[in-house]
């Protein structure tokens, strides 16, 4: 008897199954064309074409193969779609990974390889596709160096110095279109580096410098919860990674187009992406809203956040009047910094100035740090490089201070140069509130004791009183018994 039909189906699916996996690379002799694709070893992203809002427009990227939403997270070509399905991507007889469109060269990578046969380009599991030679043992060129709209977790971000190599992301136009817009998030690397977001060359927003633990900018930063931060800055590189605690977890930081940085993550039971965190994300956020040496705060009692920092005073006072802080603040006329009693003022809680022009000397302490610019009368202000391990190194700013913010939590202390008259202030501001701090603790002290005293007394004459009502009853009762 024939065995079913249905059986053999089975059996002939299963048969086929190991020929019909996906491969995760392109060799000389395997090209990837239109409508293939690969997918890496553990089934997380896949490589091909695919096409947006414009069907006709096609582009070769990667995406999260093991989700239901497709999340495109690189793209080869962004600026220059193909417009039919003739693409075809390979192994050049030179060595190279070139993207071909109806037989003529689009796009390279256009590096040199010494040996072509042992050649080929492979999609990794972390969504990084490389171009490898020798059978594996050097990579010659990887996606990862040219990023497009998405930071992956081991991606980096900054500048190879050795190279002149510039890892930064660019925004989409358009959910639709994901040819270069106008947004960048890329590393400023003078001074003390710190990550931009920019619209063309407009400053939108900074996450501050590494302050050891965190970018300052981002207090939201909890060292070992999701991600595994690290910074490096030496002289070959200066460049910021995040890794995963929990490789099962997808996340995935972009700028998009509408001039955002969300940090997602994947929720599987609800079949979405969902912002763990975005920046700008509050006023205080937007880079030069208060200008040169203005403080933004959004928990004071004023409904206007800009304020200046002590020892200055608004450059207009009619635009501050109505709410305009851009223009910042200047120091109060007839201030004198230059060794003549002044001294700091510590500003508790903030994001630290703009560092693009900053000095940095990781060798001083912090006592060190400010006598150095005590001794500078062009030092405006100072603080520990490193916050870490009870702080060290130096942080200084010479000029005016952009950019600084207070944060309730997840803030570093600022010590600013004010002039002998503004230390003077502080000092008695800080006894008249030392003063009304301890009258408090005493009134507060005094009142506790009498509600207390008076609550024993309560106590006790309830307690006399029900005695007395008790014998009363008893004296009754045996008046009654006779």
């Amino acid at each position: 008897m024939p065995p079913p039909k249905m059986f053999l189906q089975f059996l002939l699916l299963l048969l086929a199954l190991p020929f019909c996996t996906p491969a995760d690379t392109i060799t000389p002799t395997r090209p990837l064309r239109d409508g293939d694709f690969l997918v890496s070893k553990g089934a997380r992203f896949a490589l091909g074409f695919f096409s947006l809002g414009n069907l006709n427009h096609r582009y070769v990227g990667i995406w999260y193969y093991n989700i239901s939403k497709q999340t495109v997270v690189w793209v080869l070509n962004r600026d220059d779609p193909i417009n039919d399905t003739s693409g075809v991507l390979s192994i050049h007889t030179r060595g190279n990974l070139v993207l071909y469109r109806r037989d003529s060269p689009l796009w390279s990578t256009n590096v040199s390889v010494s040996s072509v046969n042992s050649t080929v380009a492979q999609l990794l599991d972390t969504g990084n596709l490389v171009l490898i030679q020798n059978d594996g043992k050097r990579v010659v060129w990887q996606g990862f160096d040219y990023p497009t709209d998405t930071m992956l977790p081991y991606m980096k971000l900054g500048l190879d110095r050795r190279t002149g190599l510039n890892r930064f992301l660019t925004s989409w136009k358009s959910p639709s279109d994901p040819g270069t817009g106008e947004y960048s998030y890329k590393m400023e690397v003078s001074g003390s580096p710190q990550l931009f977001l920019q619209k063309g060359f407009d400053l939108i927003w900074r996450n501050g410098p590494w302050n050891g633990l965190r970018l300052a900018g981002v207090p939201e930063m909890n060292i070992g919860f999701l991600f595994n931060a690290s910074f490096l800055n030496n002289e070959d590189e200066v460049s910021v990674v995040f890794g995963m605690v929990q490789p099962s977890i997808l996340s995935r930081l972009t700028v998009d187009s509408d001039g955002l940085v969300p940090r997602y993550t994947w929720q599987e039971s609800d079949r979405k992406w969902v912002a763990f965190w975005f920046a700008p994300g509050e006023r205080c956020d937007n880079y030069g809203r208060r200008g040169p040496n203005g403080n933004c705060n959004l928990y004071t009692a004023d409904d206007f956040e800009c304020t200046c920092l002590a020892g200055f005073e608004p450059k207009s006072a009619r635009e501050w009047s109505l709410r305009d802080g851009s223009g910042g603040c200047v120091r109060i006329q007839g201030a004198n910094l230059c060794r003549s009693g002044e001294g700091f003022i510590k500003v508790a809680q903030v994001k630290v100035p703009d560092t693009s022009a900053a000095r940095v000397d990781t060798t001083l302490s912090l006592e060190e740090c400010r006598e150095e610019c005590l001794n500078n009368c062009n030092c405006s202000a100072y603080t520990s490089a490193n916050v870490s391990g009870g702080g060290s190194g130096c942080l200084s700013w010479y000029g005016d201070l952009m950019d600084t913010r207070v944060f309730t939590k997840g803030g570093q202390a600022l010590f600013l140069r004010v002039d002998a008259v503004t230390l003077a202030q502080s000092k008695r501001k800080k006894n008249i509130f030392h003063k009304k701090w301890m009258i408090g603790i005493l009134t507060m002290g005094v009142a506790l004791v009498t509600v207390l005293m008076v609550s024993l007394s309560w106590l006790a004459t309830k307690k006399r009183k029900g005695k007395g009502r008790q014998h009363k009853v008893l004296f009754n009762l045996s008046l009654n018994d006779t």
